[in-house]
């Protein structure tokens, strides 16, 4: 006779993973130090003053419970996106946000369509619900919106997830293509638009608020975890129609948002001054990141997000070996997981000081691999 268990079948059979090992764990198993945390797409260059001084008079209203319905916040981001209250949901951050939208429109064993070496928690959120997981390689290190679109018909699959610009490879679509891919879609399947990048992504490549805000088969993502500093405080936002987001409403934590996050939030949505500063040294991050690459004798990718891919031009064992020698040196960075992306290693822009060390090392660690 089997063991009792607890679980349900489905928990049973899913396997003890995490989509991403934080660096706390590398640090308590190595038993080293990060030195440099330019790997998991956080801003180094941290919120803006205004925020920590918001953060610091509200300290004393910690006792209370947020507001469950996050109308400031809701009414802020309305105002500052030209759209309606009744077009937005919040959540503790965009993995939060996707994890309902699987429950919402998954049961087990429906197809869901996502990108190959994509965002590997919303493939988390997949398996937990039970959903069956149908993916697209990419194309030139881009994701591929025909092939997206030509799975979602032959599945007749009720979801599709697509980032905009990517993550893991920095890359993007313009505006005009990810529209007319929306506009294609079976009204039967709603489309995850993650915009998590969306503030450090090039003119022309986000749609414009009022392209998508109609169509009732459409969801996009946004944080304030990337360029406004927030990554700790956990903020994301879903935008689409006002039918779509009440489906929120019947299944989400309503008191899951913190109230110190909610006054973060507030206060960097009112202070867009520093967030166009942070913007300029991405750039220049960017940029010096790149630079390192070519010194070294790899080839940055075209980035339009706080991070850079960067093509070792070798196999993934070869990248690994670059991801564990530079944490070796303190230097915190990761990889994509599948091939063929997994030839690449991908560095996060931060402050001088992050930059200083990840060119002290990283031709150590060359040199290292090729001895």
């Amino acid at each position: 006779m089997p063991a009792f268990s607890r679980f349900t079948p489905l928990i049973s059979a899913l396997p003890s993973t995490v989509p991403f090992v934080g660096p706390e764990a590398i640090e308590r198993n190595r038993n080293t130090s990060v030195k440099a945390r330019i790997g998991a797409n956080e801003s180094g260059f941290g919120p803006a003053p205004s925020v920590l001084q918001a953060i610091r008079d509200k300290a004393g209203e910690i006792w209370k419970y947020n507001d469950p319905e996050n109308h400031a916040l809701k009414t802020a981001l309305a105002a500052h996106l030209g759209i309606q209250a009744s077009n937005i949901a919040i959540g503790e951050g965009v993995d939060d946000l996707l994890g309902l939208v699987v429950r919402m429109v998954i049961e087990p064993g429906m197809p869901v369509v996502t990108s190959f070496g994509g965002y590997p928690t919303f493939n988390f959120h997949v398996n937990g619900f039970g959903g069956r997981l149908v993916t697209v390689p990419y194309a030139g290190d881009q994701e591929d919106l025909n092939g997206l679109l030509e799975a979602v018909k032959r599945e007749d699959a009720p979801l599709v997830y697509f980032a905009n610009p990517d993550n893991p490879m920095g890359s993007w679509w313009d505006a005009d293509s990810i529209i007319a891919f929306a506009r294609a879609l079976p009204e039967s399947c709603l489309m995850i638009l993650d915009e998590a990048y969306s503030e450090t992504a090039p003119a022309g490549s986000v749609p414009a608020m009022s392209a998508l805000i109609d169509q009732p088969n459409i969801l996009r993502m946004r944080t304030f975890s990337k360029a406004y500093g927030l990554a700790g405080a956990r903020i994301g936002y879903a935008i689409g129609t006002p039918e779509t987001v009440v489906g929120f409403d019947k299944i989400r934590n309503h008191f899951g948002m913190v109230r110190l996050s909610t006054e973060a939030a507030l206060a960097a949505l009112a202070d867009q001054d520093y967030l166009a500063e942070v913007l300029t040294k991405i750039a220049a991050s960017r940029e010096r990141i790149a630079g390192i690459a070519r010194a070294n004798g790899l080839n940055p990718l075209p980035s339009a997000t706080n991070f850079v891919a960067i093509d070792c031009g070798r196999d993934a064992v070869y990248a690994r070996a670059v991801v564990d020698g530079l944490m070796d040196h303190g230097v915190f960075i990761r990889m994509p997981g599948v091939a063929p992306l997994n030839r690449c290693i991908r560095i996060s822009a931060g402050i001088d000081k992050d930059m200083d060390l990840l060119a002290e090392a990283l031709p150590k660690v060359l040199a290292s691999i090729k001895a």
